[in-house]
């Protein structure tokens, strides 16, 4: 009997075309990282019609990503509790009418506690369609699933600004929402009559599942004041926020004790120790610094433009899409290379080293720069990134029990989700810090004992005096641009080291991949029963 269970396990298969399955999942999924990103772009207009300041709209982001957060590490969990088509269906459907909610909201309570609701059901959505394309696809067809479910991941974030440039105007930032309405039906459709879960899951559900009410306690704890930490942190001053430090006390203590309860646990919400095996262990560990620097570098790009170069969110939207375009023809060669008798280490290794290389590029950012050459910067440097991102999200699987896959999935979700967030706040604070000693530093040589500073501040005078105004008016005028130049200049130095800074910690990871173990065919097999 048991021998019957081990085969039907090693031989089943999904009932439709695996890619179809996969195009279905990844709707989903494409449909949640982009609301993300159109709602970063909209928040001042949202804020202006709701009659909020632009520190209370941002809100609307804090609270989806601290509801998210706290769903992506028990996804897992939820998965095995409700099954998991069931449970991705729920987070589909959740995401969907919260959406509409979000788009009808009258005032900002509203919209916050309805986008608590919507990160609720995305937070759920990438892990869960990871775990299916695991199981649908043989380990051999992996690298092709999982570049397909990067196109969404890294091509979404590239084409929202200027999407949701274009939509906020015009038409209104409620259709940011409203546009979800019929991905999340057709997604629905599509996933109850083509997605089913694969019998070993059907047995672990039928087996029951105790709740660990101490381990959910403290990730929601845990995961909800640390996310709120990182993201309210250097708007409120870090640790000058009494709010701030109390969150950071409570919130690290309570996920250093969510780890160690679920560690000796029995029937954990999230299995930590699988992090013992190498391969995911070091894989969750690369997929923590994927977020960091595909998300920092994301926050990076369009700070520079609209800030030191005055570009719009559309147009700076502009500037990353064609990154987004080359991303998606750049997936699938990586998902053939992973899927292809090449070691997958050796194809980490070459995307970190091209990552670095190209992020240091991107140190020549300046005020003269033009619109090519930043596409051209972009470009570079994201043509590495699926060299990183499908090796890893196949090696996540191997040697792994396949009635684990919903853990893994969350878990290395969870990681890049983490990196993305803490990448940013740290590239933030860094920012603002560099923009103060660098501006100290350009102050020093704006004093009339530096030739060049007088030539330029005669000619500033002179230009508005031609223009008709008068000569004290002309040199106040003169001194609030030259302020505002070094201002431009402090900040464009800033996001240059911060770049060199990026491309530092990258080119450090090039020779870990080969911590790994290559896993052997045979393996690879037995690692599905």
């Amino acid at each position: 009997m048991a021998d019957a269970v081990v085969d039907n396990r090693a031989t089943w298969k999904p009932a439709f075309n695996p890619y179809l399955i996969a195009m279905t999942v990844t709707l989903a999924t494409f449909m949640e990282v982009l609301d993300s990103s159109i709602a970063n772009v909209s928040l001042p207009h949202i804020g202006g019609s709701l009659g909020a300041t632009y520190e209370e709209s941002t809100w609307v982001l804090t609270s989806y990503l601290v509801s998210a957060a706290i769903v992506l590490p028990v996804s897992g969990w939820l998965s095995t509790m409700l099954g998991r088509k069931r449970f991705y269906m729920t987070c589909v459907a959740l995401f969907t009418i919260s959406s509409f909610l979000c788009g009808i909201a009258q005032n900002l309570p509203m919209l916050v506690f309805f986008r608590i609701l919507q990160g609720a059901g995305g937070g759920g959505l990438q892990p869960s369609e990871q775990a299916i394309l695991a199981d649908t696809f043989p380990i051999q067809r992996r690298g092709m699933a999982f570049a397909l479910y990067g196109m969404a991941v890294v091509v979404a974030p590239a084409i929202g600004p200027t999407l949701g440039g274009w939509i906020t105007d015009n038409f209104n930032w409620h259709w940011i929402f409203f546009i979800n309405l019929p991905v999340g039906v057709l997604s629905l459709f599509l996933t109850s009559r083509l997605v089913e879960d694969p019998p070993w899951l059907k047995e672990e559900k039928r087996s029951g599942v105790r709740i660990d009410y101490i381990g959910l306690a403290l990730i929601v704890l845990g995961v909800s004041t640390f996310q709120f930490v990182l993201d309210k942190g250097q708007e409120s001053d870090w640790f000058a926020s009494r709010l701030v430090l109390t969150c950071f006390c409570v919130g690290l203590p309570a996920l250093v004790a969510f780890f160690l309860w679920e560690w000796f646990h029995d029937n954990p919400i999230v299995d930590v120790q699988l992090l013992k095996n190498r391969n995911f262990g070091t894989a969750v560990f690369f997929s923590f610094i994927l977020g960091m620097t595909l998300f920092g570098s994301t926050v990076l790009i369009p700070e520079f433009l609209q800030s030191s170069l005055g570009y719009t969110a559309e147009r700076a939207g502009m500037a990353l899409s064609p990154a987004g375009f080359l991303l998606m023809a750049m997936m699938p060669v990586a998902g053939r290379l992973t899927s292809s008798k090449i070691d997958p280490r050796l194809l980490i290794a070459v995307g970190f080293l091209g990552t670095a290389l190209t992020l240091h590029r991107m140190t020549i950012l300046n005020l003269q720069i033009d619109f090519g050459t930043i596409v051209n910067l972009r470009l570079a440097q994201v043509i590495f990134l699926p060299l990183i991102f499908v090796p890893i999200s196949t090696l996540n699987y191997v040697g792994v029990p396949r009635e684990k896959n919903n853990q893994v999935a969350g878990l290395s979700n969870f990681a890049r989700n983490m990196g993305g967030s803490i990448g940013t706040s740290l590239l933030t604070t860094f920012l603002a810090r560099q923009n103060q000693i660098q501006q100290v530093n350009f102050a020093s040589h704006t004093t009339r004992a530096n030739p060049n500073f007088v030539r330029m501040l005669d000619g500033l005078k002179a230009m508005f005096v031609s223009q008709g105004y008068d000569a004290v008016t002309a040199t106040h005028k003169a001194l609030a641009m030259a302020y505002l130049t070094v201002q431009q200049q402090a900040n464009t130095v800033g996001i240059d080291n911060s770049f060199w800074i990026m491309s530092l910690v990258v080119a450090c990871l090039v020779p870990l991949p080969f911590i790994m173990r290559r896993p052997k065919a045979g393996e690879t097999r037995m690692s599905a029963h």
